[in-house]
């Protein structure tokens, strides 16, 4: 089975656990226990590592055509098969807890894999295809057949039971396959439950009930927001799908759902980004405010200040597990091909160990936001973080970092996260009447005013004209865009409109695609997004507007983004859905919307 490419694949959630399914009817992507858990199917990076497909047998073949979308405000998907024989719905969901309704979505999710067969038209021949591989493919499982009818697979810590109805199910050497036929009218039930060897065993649910609570539990949940901006339905999808990847347990938001999904095909920059990043934090903070989703804005920045906990002299990590676990030491799948051979596939993150001297700004940015809702006073956990990050940014700005891109080579003077140590530093200032007395905002007035004027003397080449990615840099880098985002110089200065031209010019593409660096093999979709609020803040909202029309015109056909475009061929690359490349969206269409804002 060739592994499809990236834009086949639409997106299940249960604010717990994600998964991946393909145009061809086949999950390649499940990690049940939680988004950064063990995969039980990993097609998505070997083609032995678990699937199971549902599907037309002979699907692909002349005559077969595919029609999905997802039932509106949820990430319930229903794909309808075309063949020459007749049509048939699939629709497939990971299951809410029975009777979860709004902001319950995801705290006690089932762990089940839903998917419901339904005859339209004819009656189609369908090929159902099981396969499940435990810790990312290591384990084959012994398969047993249960009195109901279904089919049990055990392996390690994992437990598998697949029931489809009054279909009998045979397994064989570790999979089941079957064909049955279903004509118009005829409604299918089928799921896969997890659960832990020693633990608890996996529910059992009523597919069909299970599928009506989950869209109901999804539209509830979207009918607690409003947004009242331009391009609603994308703000709303994107919003949709945010709230996809947020782990509801703790509220932290994954960066993406996937690890090791490559930046360029058969690349080694392939990394596990499921986990939370506090360098998105701000951003991804403003997304959520923007799209009026106040509960979890909260929650997240409450994750982030436990997460942090005491600050010392070390530097606070860029990223945290979903329940705040701060050692994410990364390791290497050898067993596993990667996606079409896009090798090393990477478990956990070892940027957690780099100094990112951007961090304190983004999180200072997120506490600026919601000033009014924490209240006069800033006391105990929250007034202490505020004051260690400022007291650490005042003692290490001076300092190279790996910067917000999590290079793996050396350190630099990065551009960007010299102007996030002066966001922290300015804000601090803003924030002192908050911090009680050993707030002491002259001295940080002072050091926030040092940092300005050495990114104003050493981050602006004169050479080239424009502000470079580190300091005595000539290489442009797409990240001098958040300048004027960040408030730090207006995008009708002189110096900041020759340097978004630039950028615009020599890392941007017709398509309004935008790459980090003249090397970078795609367009970074935030980047794109930081272009088009850089021009309306400049005062071309027209040309911004076609920018970013043409940008989302590059989601697939179900609304996803992954992280980068493929400048030449227009192709997803990168982990996908993409947190970031979402929350850019976001933005850039409220900035669209009020350009003044925030």
């Amino acid at each position: 089975m060739e592994q499809p490419p990236i834009s086949d694949y639409a997106f299940l959630s249960d604010a717990r656990s994600g998964a991946l399914v393909g145009k061809d009817g086949s999950v390649d992507w499940w990690c049940p226990s939680r988004f950064d858990g063990a995969s039980v199917f990993g097609r998505l990076l070997d083609p032995s590592a678990g699937h199971f497909r549902l599907a037309p047998a002979g699907a692909g073949g002349p005559g077969h055509r595919v029609e999905r979308a997802y039932r509106p405000d949820t990430l319930v998907l229903r794909t309808v098969h075309h063949t020459p024989q007749g049509s048939v719905a699939v629709t497939d969901a990971l299951a809410a807890e029975t009777g979860a309704r709004a902001h319950q979505l995801g705290m006690n999710s089932p762990a089940v894999l839903v998917r419901v067969v339904e005859g339209l038209s004819g009656r189609v021949r369908m090929a159902l295809d099981f396969a499940p591989r435990p810790e990312y493919g290591l384990l084959t499982p012994y398969l047993h057949e249960q009195p109901d009818g279904g089919v049990l697979a055990g392996a390690g810590p994992v437990v598998l039971v697949l029931r489809a109805g009054d279909l009998p199910l045979r397994p064989d050497r570790g999979r089941v396959t079957q064909e049955f036929e279903i004509s118009a009218g005829q409604v299918l039930g089928m799921d896969v439950a997890f659960g832990e060897t020693y633990g608890a065993p996996p529910v059992r649910l009523d597919p069909l009930t299970a599928l009506d609570e989950t869209t109901r539990a999804w539209e509830a949940y979207r009918q607690t927001h409003s947004y009242s901006g331009r391009y609603p339905e994308l703000v709303r999808h994107s919003a949709t799908v945010l709230t996809g990847l947020t782990y509801a347990r703790s509220g932290a938001v994954a960066a993406a759902l996937t690890t090791s999904l490559p930046e360029q095909i058969g690349g080694d920059r392939n990394y596990d980004y499921r986990f939370s990043w506090l360098r998105d934090f701000s951003l991804t903070m403003r997304a959520l405010w923007v799209a009026a989703c106040p509960d979890e804005t909260s929650r997240l920045f409450a994750w982030a200040a436990r997460s942090i906990g005491r600050i010392g002299d070390e530097p606070v990590p860029v990223l945290f597990g979903l329940e705040g676990e701060r050692d994410l030491s990364e390791h290497q799948c050898t067993h596993l091909r990667g996606y079409r051979d896009s090798w090393p596939v990477r478990i956990g993150n070892d940027a957690w160990r780099q100094r990112q001297l951007d961090v304190p700004g983004e999180v200072t940015s997120a506490v600026w936001r919601l000033r009014d809702y924490l209240g006069a006073t800033f006391e105990d956990e929250l007034g202490e973080m505020v004051l260690g990050l400022t007291e650490q940014v005042a003692a290490t700005w001076r300092l190279p970092d790996r910067g917000m891109w999590e290079t793996r080579d050396e350190e630099r003077h990065y551009l960007s996260s010299k102007v996030l140590c002066w966001l922290a530093m300015d804000h601090a200032v803003r924030l002192a009447d908050r911090l009680g007395d050993r707030a002491d905002p002259g001295r940080w007035a002072a050091v926030r005013d040092d940092i300005r004027d050495a990114v104003l003397r050493e981050g602006w080449n004169d050479r080239i004209g424009a502000f470079t990615g580190a300091f005595g840099s000539s290489e442009l880098d797409a990240s001098a865009l958040i300048l004027p985002v960040a408030h730090f110089l207006p995008a009708t200065d002189p110096r900041m409109r020759a340097t978004i031209e630039m950028i615009a010019r020599e890392l941007g593409s017709d398509d309004g695609l935008v790459r980090r660096w003249t090397t970078d093999p795609g367009g970074f979709l935030l980047c794109s997004f930081w272009l088009v609020e850089c021009l309306v803040i400049a005062g071309e909202r027209k040309r911004a507007t076609e920018l970013f029309e043409r940008v989302v015109g590059f989601a697939n056909d179900v609304g996803l983004f992954s992280e980068q475009i493929d400048m030449d061929t227009g192709t997803q690359l990168g982990n996908t859905p993409q947190a970031l490349s979402h929350v850019g969206l976001i933005n850039a269409a409220w900035r669209l919307t009020e350009p003044d804002s925030y």
